[in-house]
């Protein structure tokens, strides 16, 4: 894993279905806490404690606005789980899309029945 993802695990951070959306919402644009929890199902405090543990694993930053916090993708984070994920799967994904392209119309058509050994 990259360095700079080893302060808190991003894969567990992303576990949860709920860390998922709010990093989905912060992917559209910066936001509130407030603005998170208006936009999801669950309190605002949970919507704190999500956020702590995605600043922890390095995938969302926070600046203060007024009395506010604002938060955002952390573009390092995000990047160093791009660039894990791209290097782990790469291969295999160029791989699949090689298959996938080759394998067309070329391959016989199979009556079901006939798979499965039962004369027609």
């Amino acid at each position: 894993m990259p360095e700079s993802l080893s302060a808190g695990d991003p894969f567990d951070a992303l576990g949860d279905p709920n860390r998922r959306a709010i990093v989905e919402l912060l992917g559209a644009r910066e936001r509130s806490v407030q603005e998170l929890a208006d936009a999801l199902p669950i309190s605002r405090p949970a919507v704190s404690r999500h956020l702590r543990l995605l600043k922890h694993a390095g995938l969302v930053v926070e600046r203060p606005r007024g009395t506010r916090r604002i938060y955002q993708l952390h573009d390092q984070g995000v990047e160093a789980l791009r660039t894990y994920i791209e290097r782990v799967w790469g291969e295999a994904a160029g791989r699949f899309r090689l298959v996938a392209a080759n394998t067309g119309d070329e391959a016989p058509a199979r009556d079901p029945a006939t798979a499965i050994g039962v004369e027609t």
